[in-house]
């Protein structure tokens, strides 16, 4: 609140302008440093959208999450475990040299062999069982199972092709075939990436793209009104855009978005092993007036993992309306006249913070009192992955968009560091519906099998669905051609401009 009112004190006051730091240049606000720039490597959502202006792969995922070619023009299955890829004969590395198929061999080998430390040598890619490269242009891949959702892991921003040779130092010096190559890096500071005009697709129009690395969303709502800053996306509080409106120098676009915000129970915990518990917290957490008063309105109640725009979404699946009522009696039901937990918060958010404040009230209302133990985000993070939590809040960016994460999130043997089923969730026909899935080419039986899947869960309560965050970009009125992307990808950044009269 300190931080809102302070900012709305500099904007009735006035601020002197300055212009972006190059006038060709666009500067874009980053809230997190990409933990790394090497595409086998990087996991976080930095890293992720990064990596897809830097690095290119067999194929792509278009502003409605199909697959479209890349650096594959075209790709067949002579049966259910291979796939051939044919390559583009157009495609040259930054440094010149051209991309062939031995640079995607390399690239997937050195994630098996261990060429490279990453979580990537996991799952999906150890279902790898050959790659070959039987000519210069052409790239089969021979896997150990059926796997469905095999093309959106070889896509752009998930893994990037490097060259054939690169070591385990290949972040400090990195190469790649995108849209757009790296100049410098500076951690905690700036991300500098120059326009790369031998690229084989659509040249971007803007030379220079600088990222800024600023946590502190006071600092980045600041340098926008001053002009030091162009584009904002995903990085600012809702109070904060809405001050942002009334800059005559500021533009605001905002669409809906998949990102989904939820909250995670500790099944082995015995407070939350009881699903009773787990539905009273469901029935005592009023979503619409979070979404009304903490995200004015830039959010939509979640029913599930998927967000509505994905093909296997399924909306007929059990909700929780508020009913404190019913809150009360189901905790009653299960023992509890009063119940205490501690909930654990990533302490660097301020809207996290704010939120669980409002859960804490919230929850209050039906006689469990919370407990807020906040921790920067590093040990927040570290300690939800080995499982020392009770109840916690995160978001999914991004990878909620293929239904192959059901997987990763659901499956009893996704557990950390396998996955990301950090509450120890376990049904043997959830398992079930999702092994047949991955391993069944028709989409109509996948379809049906994810629809039961999504039944299920929102029956089992391993979360508590919330929202489908809105996107969100605050930019500079010279900026001309924002087109956000459903998941809050940065790609946008290839077709922007400069208007002409700036």
């Amino acid at each position: 609140m300190f931080a809102l009112l302070f900012l709305c004190a500099v904007l009735l006051s006035g601020c002197t302008r300055s212009s972006s730091a190059e006038p060709g240049a666009v500067t874009v606000a980053l809230d997190q440093n990409p933990d790394s720039l090497d595409p086998r490597i990087g996991q976080n959502a930095a890293s992720q959208h990064l990596a897809a202006l830097i690095f290119s792969s067999l194929v792509r995922k278009n502003e409605k999450y199909q697959i479209v070619p890349d650096l594959a023009s075209d790709w067949e299955m002579p049966d259910p475990r291979t796939y051939v890829f044919y390559l583009r004969h157009d495609v040259r590395f930054h440094d010149g040299t051209q991309l062939t198929s031995r640079d995607v061999q390399y690239t997937f080998r050195s994630l098996l062999d261990g060429t490279v430390s990453t979580i990537k040598a996991g799952h999906p890619y150890n279902l790898i069982d050959s790659v070959e490269a039987p000519d210069p242009y052409t790239v089969v891949f021979k896997l150990k199972d059926v796997y469905a959702p095999f093309l959106w892991n070889v896509a752009v921003g998930v893994i990037g092709v490097i060259p054939e040779g690169s070591g385990k130092d290949f972040s400090r010096h990195l190469i790649g075939s995108g849209p757009f190559k790296l100049v410098r890096y500076i951690q905690d500071q700036e991300i500098v990436l120059e326009r790369n005009d031998s690229y084989f697709g659509k040249r971007a129009e803007v030379p220079i793209l600088r990222f800024r690395i600023i946590p502190e969303e006071v600092v980045v709502a600041l340098e926008l009104r001053k002009g030091a800053l162009d584009i904002a996306l995903q990085v600012l509080a809702p109070d904060m855009v809405e001050v942002l409106k009334h800059d005559p120098n500021l533009k605001v676009v905002e669409a809906p978005g998949t990102n989904y915000q939820y909250m995670a129970f500790n099944l082995n915990d015995p407070i939350f092993r009881d699903l009773r518990v787990r539905q009273a917290f469901a029935y005592g957490i009023d979503r619409e007036q979070i979404i009304k008063y903490l995200w004015r309105g830039l959010a939509r109640p979640a029913v599930g993992l998927l967000p509505p725009n994905n093909w296997a979404y399924n909306r007929d699946v059990r909700t929780y309306s508020y009913d404190p009522q019913r809150a009360r009696s189901l905790l009653r039901e299960a023992g509890y006249q009063h119940l205490t937990f501690t909930y654990r918060l990533n302490n660097d958010s301020d809207t996290a913070r704010q939120m669980a404040s409002i859960f804490q009230q919230q929850l209050r209302e039906i006689g469990v009192t919370m407990v807020i133990q906040g921790n920067e985000f590093a040990t927040f993070f570290a300690d939800v992955m080995k499982g020392n939590f009770q109840v916690y809040s995160l978001r999914w960016l991004g990878a909620n968009n293929d239904p192959d994460v059901f997987n990763y999130v659901f499956h009893s043997k996704s557990t950390p560091p396998n996955g990301a089923n950090r509450g120890h969730y376990s049904n043997p026909k959830v398992d079930q519906l999702i092994e047949l899935a991955r391993r069944d080419l028709d989409l109509e039986k996948r379809q049906a099998a994810y629809h039961e899947i999504q039944h299920i869960v929102a029956e089992d309560l391993p979360y508590v669905s919330l929202f489908y965050m809105d996107n969100v970009c605050v930019y500079n009125k010279r900026i001309e051609g924002i087109r956000l992307y459903p998941a809050a990808d940065l790609d946008f950044l290839n077709d922007i401009r400069i208007a002409s009269s700036n």
